[in-house]
């Protein structure tokens, strides 16, 4: 005898399948797939983030201000003057807070401003004055006639002299192995380094304008800090150390 179906159970058979499809379709009507949940967030992840940038950057932007006035300066080689130490186009990173714990040091390689500023210079007004702030201190631009970049020779209360090129120091002669190649053969008569001064000269000593003619004694309150490390190029990164 052919057995029916099941009481209570009348969607059994070869039929029972059509009513779970059914149910199936219904509730994909009205319920979103696995995936749309998620591409949903990832949007709303999306809009959220663009929503936030503008913060985000204003705050980058502030903490770069900040790093650079107190802590930290790029730096731009602008010249030769420096050479075979630091290249045209080298960034170094410049520490301004070292100078805060203790003076500055025999062959430390310092950043200073101009000691004798034109007065055209300070013309440019105020918006002139904050853009050179901040392209300098990204290293983007350097003006070689405001900030300059040479090494401490002499300390206050010094004497300095050159003969033919050979620096002495109080009578004793400097050894320097980090000299241009290029040999100096000129003259500087013996001169006491005032207080809070010093005594700079580039390496490259026959390129140079440092304290032997035109810049003279650099007043400590002009030193903007302590060329640390070497960024760009990516072939020359390093510290950069005093003998």
């Amino acid at each position: 005898m052919a057995e029916g179906p099941a009481p209570g159970n009348p969607s059994a058979g070869a039929s029972g399948a059509a009513p779970r499809s059914l149910w199936a379709r219904v509730w994909g009507s009205h319920r979103p797939g696995p995936g749309r949940g998620a591409e949903e967030a990832r949007g709303q992840g999306a809009l959220s983030f663009l929503k936030e940038l503008p913060v985000l950057l204003v705050v980058a932007f502030g903490l770069a201000l900040l790093i650079k006035t107190f802590l930290v300066q790029a730096f731009f080689i602008p010249s030769e003057s420096m050479e075979p130490t630091l290249l045209v186009g080298d960034r170094v990173l410049v520490n301004k807070v070292v100078y805060h714990l203790h003076p500055p040091r025999r062959g430390d390689i310092i950043v200073f401003e101009d000691p004798h500023p034109a007065a055209e210079q300070g013309r440019s007004g105020p918006l002139g004055a904050f853009w050179r702030w901040l392209t300098q201190g990204l290293g983007v631009a350097t003006s070689p006639e405001r900030d300059f970049i040479k090494r401490v020779i002499g300390l206050p209360g010094e004497v300095v002299e050159v003969k033919r090129g050979v620096v002495f120091i109080n009578g004793r002669r400097l050894e320097e192995p980090y000299l241009h190649p290029l040999q100096d053969t000129s003259s500087y008569p013996p001169t006491r380094v005032p207080p809070d001064s010093l005594f700079v000269m580039g390496d490259n000593r026959v390129n140079s304008n440092d304290s032997r003619r035109g810049l003279g004694m650099i007043p400590y309150d002009k030193v903007v800090g302590k060329a640390f490390v070497l960024i760009w190029p990516p072939s020359r990164v390093g510290l950069i150390r005093s003998p």
